[in-house]
Order: structure tokens, then C-alpha cells, then sequence
């Protein structure tokens, strides 16, 4: 079971800033296997907690995450934390999934980092009711086929990159025929000066 929360900034209609996590350890093995590139991983640092993750919009980055959206992440993130949830000033860690490390040696739901310098951190200075409140209401319990909506993604993904490689061609050839005629004009017009020289 995956459970889904809407948080501020997401945008009804459209997975755009949808927050999900799994029941626990083991549906967050499922949930790093398949992944998608614009997921974004969340954790309390050095403690156990929930493996939350927001979905961005095509082509946002760490960085294009909305404060309060980011907010609504840590928060959660703390609350389903045994020890986070208890403590004030608790550090999350979050980063791309595609920066997730899983390895055969790990423990299950244990990741590591490909690179260090791809994770963000942010603080929970506290407890926050509200926020949790208004998540727990638009709270979602659903059974995805996790594996059938990578695939689905992959599949567009890899159809809109041949579209554009398409488009990419086309539009290098159109150029390339503008240029061809650019020349061929030039060369008329250097051919008519000539006669028009010889002629008188």
C-alpha cells in the first residue's frame, strides 16, 4: 500500500508535486526500484524514518521546489520518524532518486548517495500541527503496479525524445536549405554584376 498526500503547490489533475511513501521497509524497496527521474527522495538524516518522496514537474530541479511545498515534505518526513517525531531541530536529507545507491550488501530500505553533492538538507525546528493536520486530510491509500507505471513513463519518455530528435533533424534541414538557397542568390546576383559589366 502507497500512501499519497496532496501538499501546497500541488497541482490538482496532474502528479505536478504529488508527495508519496510507502507502509515500510519493504514497499520502500519497491518504491526506490521504480522510481521515476522527477522523483524527489526525502529522509530524516541519521535517524530511521518514512522514505517520502515529491514528484516534480517535468524539467523542475532541487532547487525549483517551493518553499512551502519543501516545508510540507519535511514535515511529514519528521512525523513518520520514531525518533524524529519526538525530537526539535531534526535535519532532512533529500535528494533526485536517480541519486539513490542500492547495493546487494544493504539492509532492506537502506540507500546510499552516488554523489554527495547532489543532496540538500533542510530543518524541521519543530513540530508543526497544522501542516500535518491539512496532509493527513488529503491523505490517499492506493495499490499502484509501480512497475507498470515506470514502464508507461519510460515509454513516453523515450516517444517525445524520438519527437524531438525528429524535430531536431527536420529543423537542421530546413536551415540547411535556407542556406543552400542564400548561396545559390548570392551567386545569381555575383553572376548578373558580371554581364552587366561585359554589356557595357
Amino acid at each position: 500500500m502507497v500512501f499519497y498526500f496532496y501538499p501546497r503547490g500541488y497541482v490538482e489533475g496532474k502528479d505536478d508535486y504529488l508527495m508519496y511513501m510507502g507502509r515500510d521497509k519493504y514497499e520502500n524497496e519497491e518504491l526506490i526500484k521504480y522510481g521515476l527521474p522527477t522523483d524527489i527522495w526525502f529522509h530524516v538524516d541519521d535517524m530511521s524514518s518514512a522514505h517520502v518522496y515529491l514528484r516534480l514537474p517535468e524539467g523542475a530541479t532541487l532547487d525549483d521546489i517551493p518553499v512551502n511545498t519543501l516545508e510540507d515534505c519535511a514535515q511529514l518526513v519528521k512525523q513518520n520518524s520514531i525518533q524524529g517525531c519526538k525530537s526539535n531541530d531534526v535535519t532532512i536529507v533529500y535528494t533526485p532518486w536517480s541519486n539513490l545507491k542500492k547495493t546487494a550488501s544493504m539492509d532492506v530500505g537502506q540507500v546510499g548517495f552516488h554523489d554527495e553533492k547532489l543532496r540538500r538538507y533542510t530543518k524541521v525546528a519543530r513540530k508543526n500541527n497544522d501542516i500535518l493536520n491539512r496532509l493527513e486530510k488529503t491523505k490517499r491509500e492506493r495499490q499502484p503496479d509501480l512497475k507498470a507505471e515506470k514502464e508507461t513513463y519510460e515509454s513516453l519518455f523515450r516517444g517525445k525524445k524520438r519527437a524531438e530528435e525528429r524535430a531536431a533533424r527536420a529543423a537542421e534541414k530546413a536551415a540547411k536549405e535556407e542556406q543552400k538557397r542564400a548561396d545559390e542568390l548570392r551567386s545569381y546576383k555575383g553572376l548578373m554584376k558580371v554581364c552587366l559589366y561585359r554589356w557595357w
